[in-house]
């Protein structure tokens, strides 16, 4: 009979975290969650950071409660969101609380750099798209302000490295995160030191980049014996959240794009190495790092973002609008003609959603409008997008799987399907914690590459195919 083994994911979002057990048996899956928590922004003298202890106190919780269960993972690995960091001092705390990419400090930022390094240069190089919140602009904009924090640093860790850091006490710089920094050369694998010496910013506080899959170490001793867990050990997984869910992609074969939906949407093609010329640099394509020495070729597209906002503001306001209630509103409206760009600045963190929403359409729309416009232009942006990739692709594109929260929107992946004229394979959506769940069983030589991950997430779970309505397309 098979081993059971038991692999815990610590899956942190933008908006919210969750501690997620998987059970692997030979071919048979299941997962189980065990821990939800908030990622928790703070505003401090008008700065936003991320509030990481609060976050290291919710993984202690839910370590305890395992712990109390009498259940012992045969590891942990942690994944996030990509471009922010901690500094950490040579006494090995950690100074201050990580920015936030959303902090506004970095606008603008972008621009002075290209006064030392042109656009086209720093993409030639990088491969990254330009946001004005990638971590060498975060860096560059701290340099410049003389940041405390930055300036008493021995070390910089990415988020998932970090509370890596604060599980095991070992340092290290997972590569999947470390490559969405616009700091590192996607040919080498290795961080550009001679571009950041060139634009003022230390290099010293860069370690060495490491693959997905390393055992970063054991729990910290004290935490070991505090939670009842002995020392388990921690993986470096995917670390960032696109990376992991890549890894769950249900596809038997590459003829395919994908679709992270969540805060962000993410779509893009697996590709077998990094993508850099003039027209990707023109339409502001990425190329971050997966596993197995592929390269995510991607872009960023403003997600479910736009609606969890408005859902912010309308609870305030007295209507707590669920789901369901949100699908029944968008359908009531679908005939709505007004659009918007989701990537507009507009929208990156304004004091009100929906106003934002009515001022880019000109017009005092009515809730159910503003979902539906949400879900249209959504949809819109994603065909945009699509094209694009068919036109640096060597395979052809015959489905999208949706990943992630967004897959379980059946309207949405409906228009979506209407709009580009292919099937929408949804699901599943915990594919982030399931990658990092799946590395974590290669790690420990369970699994041999991520077609047999892919396998076998297709075999557990149930996906739904939208095919498209021939009366929306064209």
């Amino acid at each position: 009979m098979s081993r059971i083994y038991r692999f815990l994911a610590f899956d942190c979002g933008a908006t919210s975290g969750r501690a997620v057990l998987g059970t692997l048996c030979g071919d048979s899956f299941s997962m189980e969650e065990v821990y939800r928590f908030p990622s928790q922004m703070v505003r401090e003298h008008g700065r936003m950071y991320w509030d990481v202890n609060a976050m290291y106190g919710h993984f202690e919780a839910c370590l305890r409660e395992l712990g109390r269960r009498g259940i012992r993972p045969d590891s942990i690995g942690t994944d996030t969101w990509g471009v922010d960091f901690g500094c950490i001092r040579a006494d090995g705390s950690l100074q201050g609380l990580p920015r936030c990419y959303r902090d506004p400090y970095t606008r603008g930022i972008p621009e002075k750099v290209f006064r030392q390094i042109p656009r086209g240069d720093l993409y030639a190089r990088t491969g990254i798209q330009i946001m004005d919140f990638n971590t060498i602009f975060q860096l560059y904009a701290q340099t410049m302000e003389g940041d405390a924090s930055l300036a008493a640093a021995e070390s910089i860790l990415f988020m998932p490295d970090l509370l890596s850091y604060m599980l095991t006490g070992k340092k290290v710089c997972e590569y999947t995160d470390a490559s969405t920094s616009g700091m590192m050369d996607q040919r080498t694998r290795r961080f550009d030191k001679a571009l950041l010496e060139g634009l003022g910013i230390r290099t010293d506080i860069l370690l060495p980049v490491i693959q997905p899959g390393t055992v970063v170490g054991t729990l910290k001793p004290e935490l070991a014996e505090s939670t009842g867990l002995g020392p388990v050990p921690v993986i470096a997984v995917a670390g960032h959240d696109t990376a992991s869910a890549i890894v769950a992609v249900p596809a038997g074969d590459s003829h395919f794009a994908y679709l992270s939906s969540g805060t962000w949407s993410l779509m893009g093609i697996e590709a077998d190495s990094p993508i850099m010329n003039a027209r990707s640099a023109s339409l502001n394509f990425t190329n971050e790092g997966g596993v197995e020495g592929t390269t995510r070729f991607l872009k960023n597209i403003t997600g479910m973002w736009l609606l969890e906002e408005c859902r912010k503001v309308w609870k305030a306001e007295g209507k707590g609008y669920d789901y369901a209630r949100l699908e029944a509103m968008a359908r009531s409206e679908a005939a709505f003609a007004g659009r918007i760009d989701p990537d507009d600045p507009l929208f990156a963190a304004p004091e009100s959603m929906p106003d934002a929403i009515k001022a880019a359409l000109g017009t005092e729309a009515t809730d159910a409008q503003i979902v539906s416009c949400i879900y249209h232009s959504l949809a819109q942006r994603y065909r945009e997008v699509l094209e694009m990739l068919k036109g640096f692709a060597s395979f052809s594109i015959d489905k999208l799987h949706v990943i992630g929260g967004g897959s379980a929107n059946a309207l949405l992946n409906q228009w979506t399907a209407d709009a580009i004229g292919i099937p929408v394979v949804a699901g599943p959506t915990e594919a982030t914690a399931i990658g990092n769940i799946m590395m974590q069983a290669r790690s420990a030589g369970v699994v041999s590459d991520r077609w047999e991950m892919r396998r076998i997430v297709a075999e557990s779970f149930d996906l739904k195919t939208f095919i498209p309505n021939e009366q929306h397309l064209g």
